[in-house]
C-alpha cells in the first residue's frame, strides 16, 4: 500500500509529466513544416471543385507578389519618355530589357493617405503602412491601426488552396514595438503584410528557417522522409496531449476550466493544420541546398530570398506572397557600388547633381536583382507549358515617389507577369492620378476573389491593365 506522501509525489510527478508534454507538444506543432504541393491533375480537380479560384483559362493558379524598395526613386530616370507598348526604358529600368514584354509600367498611381495631412512627419512610416493597405494608419507608438493588406484579403480566400496561405518575406533587420518615425510605430515600417487593422504579419528574414518551413529540414533527399516522421510525431504527441487535457479537465475548478479550454482552442487549430497538411500529402522536395542563413552581402540575402519565392510559388506552396526589400527610410549603404553614403541620406539630396547620381545608382541596382528574379520566372516553366511569370502578377514598387519631397502621387510601380493572359504587359500606361488600391482591387478580381466592392480608399477597378 501506498501512503498519501508517496500518493501525492505521484500525483505531482504525472502533473508535471503531464504539462512537460502539454508544453512540448505546443512547441512541436507551433511550426508544421511544409508538404507536398498538388500535382498538376489534382490541382486541376481541386480548382475545378473550388469554382476556378484564381486561375488561368487551362486551370493554372494564378500568384501574386508585391515587392516593396525604398526611399522613392529619382522621377527623372525612372519614368520612359513615351507611352504605349513602343515604350524605351529608362535608365533605371535598363535591366529590366530580357523582360520587357512581360512588364507593365504602371503611372499615374497614387497613395494619398501616405501625404502628412494634419499629422506632420512620418512620410516614411507612412508611405511603409499604406501601401498594401490603402489606408491611413494611426500615428502612435503604441496603438497601432492600420488595416488589412490586399495580400491577405486575397489568402482570405485562396489560401486554403495551398499548404501556406501566404508567405511573408524580409531582408530587413526590424521589429514590431517602440518609435520608428516621429511618432509612428515601428511595426508600420517593418510590416507590409496586416491581416487585420492591429495585426502585422510578421516577415520572416532568415532565408534557412524560411526554406525550412516550406520544404522541411535536411538535405535534398532526405526532406520527404524528415517531413514524415516529424508529421507522424507531432500526431503523436498531439494525441498524447488532447488524451491528458481530457483526464486533467475533470480534476480542474470552473476558472482552470476556462485557460484548459482556452489551451485546447489553440490545440484543436493546431489538429486542423496537421490534418490540412496530411490532406496535401508530402512535401515537395526542390532539390536544391538548403540555405545557410542569411548572407553578409546583402544582393545575395535578396537574391535567396527571391530564388524561395520562386519555388515557393512553382511547387504551389504559397499563391501569395510579400517582399520587404528594405524599410522605407532605410539609410543602407551601398559601398559595393561605389556609394557609401546612407541611401535615406542622400535620397534629401535638394537637387545635388552628385547626390541624384547616386541615388539613381542604387535605384538601378535594386531593379537588376529584380530582373535577376524576372528571368528565373520567365525561364520556370509552368504546368500548362507556360511560364511561371505568365501566370504570375508581381507588383514592384514603393510608398514614396520623390524621396527628396516625400511625395506620394505617381508613385514608381511595376507590374510583371500576364495573370495568365488577363494582364497586358509590354506597356507604358499612365493611368492619371488613380488609387494604387484600384490597382489592387483589379488583381484581386483576377485572383478570384469574390464580393470585394472596395479596398482602402479605391474607387473603383483600375481599367487598361
Amino acid at each position: 500500500m501506498k501512503t498519501n506522501a508517496a500518493k501525492n509525489l505521484a500525483a505531482q510527478r504525472r502533473a508535471s509529466f503531464s504539462r512537460r508534454h502539454f508544453l512540448r507538444g505546443l512547441g512541436a506543432c507551433v511550426a508544421l513544416p511544409a508538404f507536398e504541393s498538388l500535382l498538376p491533375t489534382k490541382l486541376l480537380a481541386a480548382t475545378a471543385t473550388e469554382g476556378g479560384l484564381g486561375t488561368t483559362a487551362t486551370g493554372v493558379p494564378l500568384r501574386t507578389a508585391f515587392v516593396y524598395f525604398p526611399n522613392g526613386a529619382i522621377p527623372a530616370a525612372w519614368w520612359p519618355t513615351q507611352e504605349g507598348n513602343n515604350f524605351d526604358l529608362s535608365r533605371t529600368l535598363k535591366p529590366l530589357a530580357s523582360a520587357q514584354k512581360e512588364i507593365q509600367v504602371v503611372g499615374g498611381l497614387d497613395h494619398m493617405n501616405a501625404t502628412a495631412g494634419m499629422d506632420g512627419g512620418g512620410d516614411h512610416a507612412r508611405a511603409n503602412g499604406t501601401f498594401l493597405t490603402g489606408v491611413r494608419v494611426k500615428k502612435s507608438a503604441t496603438d497601432i491601426h492600420a488595416g488589412i493588406s490586399i495580400d491577405q484579403a486575397i489568402a482570405r480566400q485562396v489560401g486554403h488552396l495551398t499548404r501556406f496561405p501566404s508567405l511573408e518575406l524580409t531582408c530587413d533587420n526590424g521589429h514590431n514595438a517602440g518609435n520608428c518615425d516621429s511618432g509612428y510605430s515601428c511595426a508600420y515600417l517593418y510590416n507590409l503584410a496586416w491581416s487585420s487593422p492591429n495585426t502585422p504579419m510578421t516577415p520572416e528574414g532568415n532565408p534557412r528557417q524560411v526554406f525550412e518551413r516550406l520544404f522541411g529540414a535536411g538535405a535534398p533527399g532526405e526532406r520527404v522522409d524528415n517531413a514524415r516522421r516529424r508529421r507522424q510525431e507531432q500526431r503523436s504527441i498531439l494525441d498524447f496531449v488532447m488524451q491528458d487535457a481530457r483526464s486533467m479537465q475533470q480534476r480542474l475548478g470552473a476558472r482552470d476550466s476556462e485557460k484548459l479550454d482556452q489551451y485546447l482552442t489553440g490545440i484543436r487549430e493546431l489538429e486542423t493544420r496537421i490534418q490540412k497538411a496530411e490532406h496535401f500529402g508530402d512535401v515537395k522536395d526542390p532539390m536544391v541546398p538548403t540555405p545557410a542563413g542569411i548572407p553578409a552581402e546583402y544582393g545575395q540575402h535578396i537574391a535567396l530570398m527571391y530564388d524561395i519565392m520562386l519555388l515557393a510559388f512553382q511547387t504551389d506552396s504559397t499563391r501569395v506572397a510579400t517582399m520587404l526589400l528594405a524599410h522605407d527610410g532605410s539609410n543602407r549603404s551601398f559601398a559595393d557600388i561605389g556609394v557609401p553614403e546612407g541611401h535615406h541620406d542622400l535620397s534629401h539630396h535638394q537637387e545635388n547633381p552628385d547626390k541624384i547620381e547616386k541615388i539613381t545608382e542604387i535605384d538601378l541596382w535594386y531593379v537588376q536583382q529584380f530582373g535577376k528574379f524576372l528571368e528565373k520566372m520567365s525561364a520556370t516553366k509552368d504546368v500548362d507549358g507556360n511560364s511561371l511569370l505568365h501566370n504570375s502578377m508581381i507588383v514592384y514598387g514603393g510608398g514614396n515617389a520623390d524621396g527628396n519631397r516625400h511625395t506620394h502621387s505617381n508613385l514608381p510601380i511595376l507590374l510583371a507577369g500576364a495573370g495568365g493572359g488577363t494582364v497586358t504587359p509590354g506597356r507604358f500606361v499612365k493611368h492619371g492620378g488613380k488609387p494604387a488600391t484600384n490597382l489592387f482591387l483589379s488583381m484581386a478580381d483576377r485572383m478570384g476573389v469574390k464580393n470585394l466592392e472596395r479596398f482602402g480608399d479605391s474607387t473603383g477597378r483600375l481599367e487598361n491593365v
